[in-house]
């Protein structure tokens, strides 16, 4: 029988120090005595006391211990799955090597047209074609949905060629789709599915919340364990089932786009939260479920705000279930944007958002609140909403209709990205194919790919909220007076 009491990584840790091993290998600072003084003072000790060498160092050379693989079966087995890898470069990362177990160079690949702008790196950097599926958008609320298991199967039925598909549950606003539909539309053909579960760690946990990428019959899903689990920033995992993607492929492509050098901490923060959630993750979720509830009935009373909730988000051509955590409110009531609702919080209460948009601010749960920090985040909310009449309207962003956020997928991502660009004004940019990826930041979701041929609606969309607060941390130009196009003489 598994024994989840177990945490591998830790107790090498732990043996490591105890046992007083002295390195003449990196990391250069040696166990904090060569760090900065001032780094020491901030950082404290214990993070250089944990940073060693994952093998000659947490393990032998040869990783005789199997701390990393005894870590990684423990983690498997708690989500039941059948192989688990850890990676410390993010989901960002693992995201890239799953797709690249999928499918490679100019073949096709079903992908939701609401993947995170790491989904898009994937095809810029493996050449794959996407076939875009469109999101279930919901078009009062200006926010899209995962697309249903009825648009993958359509999708596949004209692209029967397609290696397999992508979805993106839950979505950073708690928005679910079918997984156990969209994995049988796959399996039918039998094709595997990827799921981006980057905010999905804590699902397996509790039997109230939506069901995850596992139990539902994914073949490959990606979790972010830093987002709504204990894990530090960057730590994330693969999970695999099934026998439509080996786990010695999914390994090598992994190993061709990470670090050599993998970050022990990370681990360790992967393996005990691992060990905490296997003991006793369902009453800490249930805890957290029960606290989010509490929070989301007293924002309700609080006039100009409403969270939005299951009724909002599920229905008739909309998400298949919700996670109520992500706390996602709207405060357009207020006559401001979320924008400057994220903003005024952190410079007048000290408060961060995890996301923001024109009309919302996300105020995440999760088990690590109580009431003495979601009392704080009340009162804050509260002062914002009697603030709100004294703020400057909110700029009006001027978001397309459905039917004209799709732009034509001119040229695969790869080869406009790579591909001869000039920079044109924005005024002058319609009709021309973007080289670059325009992404509204948090949450993520590009808006522009590099390929797609730009139209007037899109670029009023970005020009507007631009200037309204709207982060655009890669497009080339940060001002957003020029965009990056192809030549028309190459197109």
């Amino acid at each position: 029988m598994t024994d989840h009491t177990r945490a591998p990584v830790l107790e090498a840790l732990a043996d490591y120090h105890r046992e007083g091993r002295l390195t003449f290998a990196p990391p250069g600072h040696k166990q904090a005595r060569g760090a900065d003084p001032a780094v020491r003072e901030v950082l404290g000790d214990a993070v250089f006391l944990g940073d060693v060498l994952a093998s000659g160092g947490l393990d032998d050379r040869l990783t005789r211990g199997r701390v990393l693989e005894r870590a990684e079966e423990l983690m498997a087995d708690a989500v039941h799955a059948k192989t688990t890898f850890f990676t410390t470069c993010g989901s960002s990362l693992s995201v890239k090597a799953a797709m690249l177990a999928v499918a490679g160079p100019h073949e096709k690949l079903l992908i939701g047209r609401d993947a995170h702008k790491s989904v898009v790196s994937g095809l810029i950097l493996a050449g794959i074609e996407p076939v875009w599926v469109e999101p279930r958008w919901d078009a009062e609320r200006h926010l899209a949905h995962p697309p249903s298991a009825a648009e993958f199967d359509a999708a596949f039925d004209s692209h029967p060629d397609a290696k397999g598909a992508l979805i993106t549950s839950p979505t950073p606003y708690g928005a679910c789709a079918d997984l156990r539909a969209v994995a049988d539309a796959c399996h039918r053909r039998s094709v595997p599915l990827i799921v981006d579960e980057a905010w999905g760690a804590h699902l397996p946990f509790h039997p109230n919340l939506p069901s995850w990428a596992m139990d539902a019959g994914a073949d490959i899903c990606v979790t972010s364990i830093h987002k709504m689990g204990s894990g530090l920033e960057q730590g994330s995992v693969f999970h695999l089932q099934g026998d439509l993607v080996p786990a010695e492929l999914l390994r090598m492509r992994a190993d061709l786009l990470g670090t050599t050098s993998p970050s022990v901490l990370l681990y360790a923060g992967l393996d005990g939260w691992r060990r905490q959630m296997a003991l006793h993750g369902e009453q800490l979720m249930g805890g957290a479920l029960e606290l989010a509830a509490e929070v989301r009935a007293a924002v309700e009373e609080i006039g100009g705000m409403h969270v939005n909730d299951r009724d909002d988000f599920c229905g008739a051509g909309q998400a298949d279930d919700f996670d109520p955590l992500p706390g996602v409110i709207d405060v357009e009531a207020l006559g401001i944007s979320g924008y400057q609702a994220a903003d005024w919080l952190r410079e007048r209460q000290g408060i961060d958002a995890h996301l923001n948009d024109h009309r919302r601010i996300g105020m995440q749960i999760t088990h690590a609140d109580d009431h003495e920090t979601t009392g704080q985040l009340l009162r804050a909310l509260k002062e914002l909403a009697q603030a709100a009449p004294d703020l400057p309207p909110a700029p009006r962003v001027e978001v397309p209709s459905p039917g004209e956020l799709r732009m034509p997928q001119a040229l695969l991502p790869r080869d406009a990205f790579f591909g001869p660009a000039e920079n044109v004004p924005l005024s002058e940019a319609a009709g021309r194919v973007s080289t670059e990826m325009i992404t509204p930041y948090p949450p993520g979701i590009p808006a522009v790919l590099p390929g797609e041929r730009l139209t007037e609606p899109v670029l009023r969309y970005l020009r507007t909220g631009r200037d309204s607060g709207m982060n655009l941390p890669d497009a080339t130009d940060s001002a957003l007076e020029t965009i990056r196009v192809v030549p028309r003489d190459a197109e």
